[in-house]
């Protein structure tokens, strides 16, 4: 393969001209495709993306989907990309710290959106345009941290990681809650109160010590879900800032 050939499945993530066919005009485009998907991914969660339901959506043969997407795995790619949209401009003011988590909120925003991104299987790394914006939003937050490139993509991978599993994270206890009309904060504070009355300061006395201390009283309209994401991250820029000042001793 020469440096200028590009697979197809890439090619049409990122829209690259392809030689026109003789004969009639396709009367399906590729955003056609991924926009129809991505809106029966919106309403019903991914289960409810196939490529015969997305056919049936436009009105088109299953068949007739493959001029434009090689396989389910490739349209999925293609949703990601399309549903991610580009990264927001998140400006040069407060440093690279709050760039950093102006990015990770603005993802954690992008999911909400679309909750389903989250069950997308992670087939390789972000290849699509605005999954590039993306990265290259971060790393401009970096920029002038005096990190290295490879300490910088590092930076990149964890707070990434870190967001999807909070996202999850959080879906999983709301799916504990279900059918029980509590919200988290009321889950913890009864969390709290219930294993209060039940360890032993003699058994568990740290744990003991905790349940005391009344950590899982939330504050009146506090959201637990918000707190503990700010709080994860603001450990792992703290890890970053130690990263930033070993780099400039």
């Amino acid at each position: 393969m020469t440096d200028r050939e590009v697979p197809a499945d890439l090619g049409r993530l990122w829209r690259l001209p392809v030689p026109s066919r003789l004969g009639r005009p396709a009367e399906l485009d590729l955003d056609q495709v991924v926009r129809a998907a991505v809106g029966l991914a919106d309403n019903d969660g991914l289960e409810g993306v196939t490529l015969q339901k997305v056919a049936q959506a436009l009105g088109f043969t299953k068949m007739s989907l493959y001029r434009h997407v090689g396989s389910k795995d490739e349209l999925f790619e293609l949703m990601t990309d399309h549903a991610s949209g580009p990264a927001p401009d998140l400006g040069d003011d407060g440093g690279w710290r709050d760039g950093v988590r102006r990015w990770a909120d603005a993802i954690r925003v992008r999911y909400a959106e679309h909750p389903w991104l989250i069950d997308i299987p992670a087939l390789g790394p972000p290849r699509g345009p605005n999954a590039i914006s993306w990265m290259d939003a971060l790393l401009r937050a970096l920029r002038d941290t005096g990190l290295d490139l490879g300490t910088q993509a590092g930076v990149l991978n964890v707070v990434t990681g870190y967001v999807r599993h909070a996202i999850v994270l959080t879906r999983l206890l709301e799916q504990g809650r279900e059918g029980t009309g509590m919200s988290q904060a009321d889950a913890e504070q009864d969390y709290g109160r219930t294993l209060a009355t039940l360890v032993d300061p003699g058994r568990f006395p740290y744990v003991a010590k905790l349940f005391s201390a009344e950590v899982f009283e939330p504050e009146p309209g506090a959201d637990p879900a918000n707190d503990d994401f700010a709080f994860g991250l603001g450990l792992i820029l703290d890890g970053v800032a130690a990263a930033i000042e070993a780099a400039q001793e």
